[in-house]
């Protein structure tokens, strides 16, 4: 029986990497997707092939349409078409009020969190759909609490992306429904990821924590087992559902 293939984009670290692992051990063929961190991925290839596991790492920009294209385009040309998706590749900027950012942040943003997602999510109908000779599929887009809090003084700019994913996905699963696609969202919260250095205070989730009601951040790897519940038969009546992976927040 041929194993079903799985695409993670930002497949290289964090809640990506632990996606990642877990589905290659619940029998996935896993495509790591990355934009330029090739030696992450690399590195979480290898470790799922010492644990028996299949993966392949693909570089792509998924801002960029063209680039989708391609990279839908090779794994179905290589492996055959991918059967379930997590939309985990997104970016933040460094701390700071909102009215001290610019467009130019806000566009790069937004081409990778939300217009990323939207283009990633119409390859794959292509791949999955009943009416495109398609057997289905599952969708997971990574969104987050900040959705929910909107992050002031932080990334507003973020969790605005990051609410519009959740828009999106609502949307888009009751259109795909009858066409063989699951469609949910996984929201994380203060997670131990690399994110938070990349917004400058790479012990966000420390001086957070103390303050959830489960009084502690949460791993990758928990919020990985989510995503795969929600991608597996288990959760065959859930669509345009949510799971708040966020200690209480």
């Amino acid at each position: 029986m041929t194993a079903p293939i799985l695409l993670v984009t930002g497949g290289g670290r964090g809640i990506g990497a632990a996606t990642a692992k877990l589905a290659a051990k619940q029998g996935y063929l896993v495509i790591l997707n990355y934009r330029k961190d090739e030696e992450s991925c690399k590195k979480v290839e290898q470790e799922i092939h010492q644990l028996g596991g299949l993966a392949h790492s693909i570089q792509a920009d998924i801002s960029d349409a063209d680039q989708v294209a391609f990279l839908f385009d090779h794994i179905r040309k290589s492996w055959g078409p991918v059967s379930a998706l997590v939309n985990n590749a997104g970016l933040l900027d460094t701390q700071t009020s909102f009215v001290k950012t610019d467009p130019a942040r806000w566009q790069r943003i937004f081409q990778t969190n939300v217009f990323g997602t939207f283009l990633c999510c119409q390859a794959a109908f292509q791949h999955m759909a009943l009416s495109q000779g398609g057997a289905g599929g599952s969708i997971v887009n990574v969104s987050s609490l900040a959705a929910v809090y909107g992050s002031p003084n932080e990334y507003v700019d973020y969790a605005a992306s990051k609410g519009a994913i959740d828009s999106f996905s609502k949307g888009f699963a009751l259109e795909v429904a009858n066409d063989g696609i699951r469609v949910n969202t996984v929201r994380p919260g203060l997670i131990y990821t690399d994110m938070h250095a990349d917004g400058g205070e790479a012990e966000r989730v420390d001086r957070i924590a103390p303050n959830l009601p489960l009084q502690r951040g949460g791993q990758p790897e928990e919020v990985a087992e989510a995503i795969l519940w929600l991608l597996s038969d288990k959760a065959s009546y859930t669509t345009a559902g949510f799971i708040d992976v966020g200690g209480g927040r």
